[in-house]
C-alpha cells in the first residue's frame, strides 16, 4: 500500500492523527497533515483505510503497489 496525502485539501481536523499516529502527524503552525510513512506495514493498513474514510477534506488516499 502507498499512502497519498494532498495537503491542499487538508482542513486540519486531525482525525487521521488520532486514528493512525504512526502514519500521520500535523504541522505545528497550521495543523496540516504530514505523512510520516508513505508505505506503512501491512498491520497498519486497516487503520489507514479508516483514516481515509473519515477524512473530512478527502485529503488522504491509498493505492496498491504494483
Amino acid at each position: 500500500m502507498k499512502v497519498i496525502v494532498e495537503q491542499g485539501k487538508c482542513c486540519s481536523a486531525g482525525t487521521c492523527v488520532l486514528i493512525a499516529p504512526e502514519v500521520f502527524d500535523q504541522r505545528d503552525d497550521d495543523g496540516i497533515v504530514i505523512l510520516l510513512d508513505e508505505r506503512p506495514p501491512e498491520e497498519l493498513h486497516p487503520i489507514v483505510h479508516e483514516a481515509v474514510s473519515v477524512c473530512p477534506g478527502a485529503a488522504i488516499s491509498t493505492s496498491e503497489d504494483t
